[in-house]
């Protein structure tokens, strides 16, 4: 049993190894990349960690899988399984890689070469990921509640062996790439800038600044999408470009900015709302009016209004049918808007061409967003070229 913590950039290393790891499937072996996974990327099965194993979406200290049961398809699955490998393992709370390590046990004491005593069930694992990038997201809390929840604080960090991939590319613009790499590696290392105290004004590089710009929007944009009304409807335009954005009042300025530049009909979607059980027992629904409801705006869930566009091109915000591909970062284009329903053409994964319909959903905000009161939405669940990451 080997547990690997794998740690490389964005740059010439990562892109070796998104190759390399496709090399290590064939009819005698199968891998999970969790991060394909989660991008429904399919290279073997499609679905996310979450998903497959049933993590608890509030875990515990204690929690286990209730997706790892003996005697199903599943378990006979992992029972053949020879390497794991979970990128972005960094990210993740250290109770999602350990609830999984119990499961795993569990089922491995039932084959016949399993070893349950070992981590893992004695998989092979690989942890992929950067610790100078975003930590588990802990709410209100201190550096000593997100250093906790690190995987490298789990016990099964002991049993593994830390390495770091520096491999090269054949890319032509592998110079470029490293250097960059390198310059985003000191700023993680606090090497860059002058010496500091924790704060330092940085120097950025001037491919990737926009200067002396009177319209930001309008700025971004056009460097996004260039020739942007003539490519409307050119699928092929729009499968490797989007704007990333910190928070919601940024994505929907930019959101509003595209839809005015595409010339087809606007039409707008709205959302409806019913206050959960619990809450309606309490009595609490009677304090809050549904204008104050659709105000609220929050991560994970969509706003009360949706303005879409045929010819625009939008992104899944939530998994709807794995099996046809259509998951969390799904970009699709749309082709009609009708009432109830969106159709559109899938222009990423591995479903590229196929035409789909969106639906109306009902969502519930998670309970970390920490609102009033819990309520119900139903609206199409899509996001329109700009998304908050």
């Amino acid at each position: 049993m080997v547990l690997l913590a794998s740690t490389c950039l964005e740059g010439p290393a990562k892109v070796w190894w998104d190759h390399k790891k496709v090399s290590l499937t064939d009819e005698s072996h199968i891998y999970y990349d969790w991060r394909e996974f989660k991008d429904c990327l399919y290279n073997v099965i499609g679905t996310s960690d979450r998903g497959l194993f049933g993590i608890p979406i509030n875990i515990t200290e204690t929690s286990t899988c209730p997706g790892i049961k003996p005697s199903t398809d599943l378990t006979e699955l992992l029972w053949r399984t020879k390497l794991i490998i979970w990128d972005e393992a960094p990210m993740m709370h250290r109770y999602c890689i350990e609830a999984p390590d119990r499961s795993l046990k569990d089922i491995m004491r039932l084959s016949s070469d399993g070893h349950p005593h070992l981590p893992i069930g004695g998989k092979v694992v690989v942890f992929g990921g950067d610790f100078r990038q975003i930590l588990p997201v802990i709410p209100k809390g201190s550096r000593q509640d997100i250093v906790y929840a690190s995987i490298n604080s789990s016990n099964l960090w002991n049993s593994c062996k830390n390495m770091r991939l520096q491999v090269g590319s054949t890319n032509s613009n592998v110079d470029e790439i490293s250097e960059f790499s390198k310059w985003i590696l000191s700023i993680g290392d606090g090497l860059a800038g002058e010496p500091n105290d924790g704060e330092v004004d940085l120097e950025l590089l001037d491919d990737i600044v926009i200067k002396q710009t009177t319209n930001p929007v309008a700025s971004i944009v056009e460097s996004t999408y260039p020739s942007l009304q003539e490519e409307i409807g050119n699928p092929v335009y729009f499968q490797e470009t989007a704007v990333l954005a910190p928070t919601h009042e940024i994505v929907e300025m930019v959101n509003e900015y595209i839809l005015s530049l595409i010339p087809s009909e606007e039409k707008i979607y709205l959302s409806s709302y019913e206050t959960s059980k619990e809450e309606s027992n309490t009595g609490l629904h009677e304090l809050y009016s549904t204008e104050f409801l659709n105000t609220i705006k929050c991560s994970g869930l969509p706003n009360h209004t949706i303005k879409l566009k045929v010819g625009a091109t939008i992104m899944l915000l939530r998994n709807i049918d794995q099996s046809s591909g259509l998951c969390n970062g799904t970009r699709l284009v749309v082709t009609h808007l009708k009432n109830r329903v969106i159709r559109a053409t899938v222009i990423s994964g591995s479903n590229v061409g196929d035409r789909v319909y969106i639906p109306r959903i009902t969502l519930t905000p998670s309970d970390t967003t920490k609102l009033p009161v819990r309520f119900e939405r139903t609206i199409s669940y899509c996001g329109v070229f700009c998304h908050d990451y």
